[in-house]
């Protein structure tokens, strides 16, 4: 078998060894490919490896040769670390894990996709990937036709977000490591469901972090919130930026994984003219005609930039779709009235920055964001951007954990209001996009919770939420603790609630607006100009049309008739239950209730 590793920071006598099993083999350099090493050595499937970098000391090894001494570290692209990031890699036979005669991809676009993200970690109590197969039947009853996943890679300690992952390559151990994840995916497709992965190149976490040994995967050249920024454009770039499009290849290759969601784009620092973001977008298109299965990238970007979904062809960098924070915004402020932050922007008239972003995807389109302290976007073009360009939804885990208690919409809104959230998102323009537990009103919270081994790192994360909390008024022993099992705990769904009431009924919501997303084309028009919205602040409603398909929402706390302008329309579904509309197309709606009409 053949190791390979770009390692150009060797020391003073620039050696390189692998350390495989019991063994230790001098590696040699790759006379074409500069800073690279290579050995060939007998390895299994589970053999554990790693890499000598030269520290400045070399040792007689007595047999009349020189031997490189230095620390064994994990291969930068090794695919499993059965001891944690620390510890050595262990090679991994990709085809042992392939079924003979796999289930065939899926082939939804993202214009039919519903997606639903979760964490492995808190899906299930058991949190591991076979324990997350086994409530799939969940999610295909519940109508989804995409799993998004969050984070999977490797990070220190068994439990966390996943977004401080330090080996890209790598899956997890606790969570069943790769031949976990190759289950997961068999699975789902099994089930016909899509997999998504959410995956990071922005940053790397605190702890456990070799990369910097090996080469210059990290630039002063730019900073971010995470300290020196991925290197992508300065001295050696070339290598780091092939060292991350490689690893997400590798996922949607190696796993047969469906789209990849890219965490955060606006805070890779890229000065390149040929950005590395356009660089993936071109990759995936082209692993996707090579393996006739429909692959996709979603960014996560608060820039509200359209260029980023453009076509490259049409100037853009390429990705396929991006989530929309601002229509989330929109619609939180609508149903709970919150206007701290930067909720305050959309606060102010809430219904009319819902109907904006329905009809023009953005809010921020080169507007005044008082959050910002400046103007901030640029129009999205809707003759040219079709609406399945953007994620639409009502919670996500950054939207939930990210708050103080981790509280959902469920812990203070009423049934009716979850039911009125829910068809914005389901019944609206953009890719619908649930976070588990969301779809039966789930009572337990999402909060943020980490396993950092390391002492110091943990006290650190303890301390910096409670002072980010205690600027907006909450005291210390009010934030939970990160590091106490016990908030991961409270994190875990509980799958008894969805079997009683309320969630039972809010569940049957949810499949009954899948279902009607499914089953009426009007409901996938791609044309946001196509769609036309009216709304009353004060009275709390707002009504859309889709084709033949209209949706009212009321968000007040007493009942309202609304005006359609026609007749001839008949209740498709409603929260509570309704009359048709009267002869001159008006239909009354009950309190915090949404009606959807059709012919």
């Amino acid at each position: 078998m053949k190791f390979e590793v770009w390692a150009p920071l060797t020391g003073p006598t620039g050696r390189v060894a692998l350390r495989l099993d019991e063994a230790t083999y001098e590696m040699t350099r790759d006379p074409e490919r500069e800073g690279w090493w290579a050995v060939e050595a007998p390895a299994a499937d589970g053999s554990r490896y790693g890499f000598l970098l030269d520290e400045g000391r070399v040792e007689d090894r007595g047999e009349g040769r020189d031997g490189v001494r230095g620390t064994v570290r994990p291969d930068p692209r090794g695919r499993r670390l059965p001891d944690g990031p620390d510890g050595l890699s262990a090679v991994v036979d990709f085809e042992a894990l392939t079924p003979a005669a796999p289930a065939p991809a899926p082939r939804t676009v993202l214009q039919d996709a519903v997606l639903y993200e979760l964490h492995i970690g808190t899906f299930t109590p058991e949190g591991t990937f076979d324990a997350a197969a086994g409530r799939l039947s969940h999610l295909t009853a519940l109508g989804v036709t995409h799993v998004e996943l969050m984070p999977v890679c490797s990070f220190p300690g068994r439990h966390g977000w996943g977004y401080d992952g330090v080996a890209p390559w790598s899956v997890h151990e606790p969570y069943g490591g790769p031949a976990g994840l190759a289950r997961f995916v068999e699975a789902a497709h099994a089930a016909g469901l899509g997999v998504v992965l959410d995956v990071v190149h922005n940053h790397l976490g605190p702890s456990g972090n070799h990369l910097p040994a090996f080469g210059p995967y990290f630039t002063d050249t730019h900073h971010t919130p995470w300290g020196a920024a991925v290197n992508l454009d300065a001295p050696g770039s070339d290598e780091v930026r092939a060292y991350f499009l490689g690893s997400a290849l590798a996922w949607l290759r190696d796993y047969r994984i469906d789209g990849l969601r890219l965490d955060a784009v606006h805070a890779l620092a890229d000065g390149r003219a040929l950005t590395f973001l356009e660089e993936l977008a071109t990759a995936v298109d082209e692993l996707a005609a090579e393996t006739g299965r429909p692959l996709f990238l979603i960014a996560e970007s608060d820039q509200c930039d359209p260029r980023t979904i453009t076509p490259r062809a049409a100037g853009g960098i390429g990705l396929h779709a991006q989530w929309n924070d601002d229509f989330h915004h929109a619609l939180h402020c609508a149903v709970t009235g919150e206007s701290q932050a930067y909720y305050a922007d959309f606060a102010e008239a809430p219904l009319g920055a819902l109907a904006k972003t329905m009809t023009r995807a953005f809010f921020h389109d080169g507007t005044w964001s008082s959050f910002r302290g400046r103007h901030h976007g640029r129009p999205v073009d809707r003759g040219r951007t079709p609406a399945h360009r953007f994620l639409g939804y009502a919670q996500t885990h950054d939207q939930i954990g990210n708050r103080a208690l981790g509280d959902r919409l469920s812990a203070s809104l009423s049934p009716g209001l979850l039911a009125c959230a829910a068809a914005l998102a389901l019944t609206g323009p953009f890719v619908p996009m649930l976070f588990m537990g969301e779809e039966w009103g789930a009572g337990t919270p999402w909060q943020y919770f980490t396993d950092h081994p390391d002492p110091e790192l943990a006290e650190a994360v303890r301390a910096g939420r409670r002072r980010e909390f205690a600027e907006h008024g909450w005291k210390p022993e009010e934030i939970p603790d990160p590091q106490d099992p016990a908030t991961r705990d409270r994190s875990r769904l509980d799958w008894a609630e969805p079997g009683r009431d309320p969630h039972a009924r809010l569940l049957d919501w949810y499949r009954t607006l899948i279902t009607l997303r499914r089953t009426h084309p009007d409901l996938r028009d791609p044309d946001l100009a196509a769609l036309r919205t009216a709304h009353d602040e004060e009275r709390r409603w707002l009504t859309f049309r889709r084709g033949d398909i209209r949706v009212v929402v009321n968000l007040a706390s007493e009942p309202t008739t609304v005006a359609l302008g026609r007749n001839g329309v008949r209740v498709l579904a409603a929260w509570i239950p309704v009359g048709h509309p009267d002869a001159d197309g008006r239909v009354r709606v009950p309190a915090e209730s949404v009606v959807i009409l059709g012919p």
